[in-house]
């Protein structure tokens, strides 16, 4: 029996598989960052069958671009056949085994790879160890705990602090929320979390009476040098992501900012941690956006991209002076953290394949080409009569809309309600699916994407745009 003779035995009377798929997933699944209350009526839930590069198609035989890489995941696009080998390869050997007491090829070279291309200073001590984790949230946790637990082993107790930039968005386990600065996640949650302290965002849309971008970035480093002066002694790290705050809205900042956080940190003594979660493996322009300032971190946190999207995957990588802090006779003082599927070799498998694409497909210039046919197309928007500001990095473009107080709460993350609402739904019925930040509709497409599908994106986006107003929508 066939897929299709199968949903069609599934479905109820007069109902299409894809309908009898969206029933049946109503009953059983909740979905993540979502209102459930808004399916199916408001929200249209998309059965996908499978994928194809830059492409979804739907059950129901629809294709849909995928716009924004299925949360910034497929940086190679769908069911990369490269990366599907080399799970399967992998999975033939060896699926999983404890990484406590023992090792695997994969776990192995993956390390040494993240270690070779990873950001570089002149005047520092290189990255030098990789600690697996398996989500993004989890790598972000292992950067928080490494940081403080190092100082509580140096006999520094007193810093038991961190600092984030306003805006800033590093995972919804409660250490991350932590240090997330985005109202709709951590309200909620306050009463759970440990203090932190929010630096002025070097946000270059925030810039202020004819301010450049590097101008903005260093009047908020200023801010940030008088936070670290009043309050330095009790910080264990400063964690930001570098050039693009995601989930806060794709906000965009200038390398120097990252320049000036380098050099108050060492200054203060504090670890920074670049959460490059959302922007590494060639999102930026460079492999890693920390290379754009010339500044390498303390403490590195990736994942997403690290697989090409195919298996959950995280790592943090750092420097042996933060390793050799854990080293001791007692148990106490090393570094217990640990997740059954640690440096699973099927992830560490796809991670290698990933990786080897960059280097065969010669992957960060063919980006530079593509971003440029971005830009071009992205240029039309700042004519927009409701369209206040267009940026881009890299693969990255930010279309913020006309800002209206009552659209949302300024949290610039909720899909639900007004202008995102109508924009994705506007957008999904002309065959792409954008998930908007509030007043932000982005594109953060994969690597991948053609010609065609840029200039789908562009028309699908304008209309969107008009259908956020009440203006015409798609039939």
């Amino acid at each position: 029996m066939n897929r299709l003779d199968h949903d069609t035995i599934l479905a109820g009377a007069g109902e299409s598989p894809a309908d009898a798929w969206r029933r049946r997933d109503l009953d059983v699944v909740w979905h993540p960052c979502t209102q459930m209350r808004e399916h199916p009526h408001q929200l249209p839930l998309l059965p996908i069958a499978r994928g194809e590069r830059e492409w979804l198609v739907g059950m129901d035989g629809r294709r849909y671009l995928d716009a924004v890489s299925s949360w910034w995941t497929c940086i190679h696009g769908h069911a990369e056949p490269r990366i599907a080998e080399a799970i399967a390869r992998q999975a033939r050997t060896l699926e999983h085994v404890i990484l406590a007491g023992c090792t695997h090829e994969p776990a192995v070279e993956l390390a040494e790879r993240l270690i070779a291309i990873a950001p570089r200073q002149a005047d520092r001590a290189p990255l030098a160890k990789v600690f697996f984790a398996d989500n993004g949230s989890a790598g972000v946790e292992v950067a928080l705990k490494m940081a403080f637990h190092w100082f509580r082993n140096a006999g520094e107790t007193r810093r038991t602090r961190f600092v984030a930039l306003e805006g800033s968005y590093h995972g919804e386990t409660l250490g991350a929320l932590a240090v997330g600065d985005i109202p709709l996640y951590r309200r909620v949650y306050a009463p759970l979390l440990a203090e932190a302290l929010f630096a002025p965002s070097p946000d270059a849309f925030l810039a202020v009476d004819g301010e450049s971008a590097e101008q903005r970035a260093h009047r908020a480093a200023d801010a940030l040098a008088a936070m670290l002066a009043e309050h330095g002694d009790t910080i264990c790290a400063l964690i930001l992501e570098p050039l693009i705050q995601c989930a806060g809205g794709m906000r965009m900042h200038h390398p120097a900012y990252l320049q000036r956080a380098r050099q108050l940190c060492d200054a203060h003594g504090i670890f920074l941690i670049a959460d490059e979660i959302a922007v590494g493996f060639g999102r930026t322009g460079t492999m890693f956006a920390c290379e754009q300032a010339g500044i390498a971190p303390d403490l590195l946190c990736l994942s997403k991209g690290l697989t090409g999207g195919s298996l959950p995957l995280a790592a943090v990588l750092t420097t042996q002076r933060i390793y050799d802090g854990f080293l001791d006779d007692s148990r106490e003082r090393a570094f217990l953290h640990s997740h059954s599927y640690t440096g699973n070799p099927l992830g560490c498998a796809a991670a290698l394949a990933s990786l080897n694409i960059f280097d065969s497909d010669d992957v960060i210039a063919r980006n530079v080409g593509t971003a440029r046919k971005l830009a071009e197309r992205a240029d039309a928007f700042r004519s927009h009569p409701r369209v206040v500001d267009v940026r881009q990095t890299g693969m990255v473009v930010a279309i913020e809309m006309t800002t209206d107080a009552d659209a949302h709460d300024g949290t610039a993350v909720e899909i639900a309600g007004n202008r995102g609402l109508r924009a994705y739904r506007e957008a999904v019925a002309r065959g792409v699916l954008l998930r908007p930040l509030g007043d932000v509709l982005y594109w953060f497409p994969p690597y991948c994407i053609g010609d065609d599908a840029l200039d789908l994106l562009a028309d699908t986006t304008r209309r969107a745009i008009d259908a956020a107003f009440g203006g015409p929508t798609c039939a």
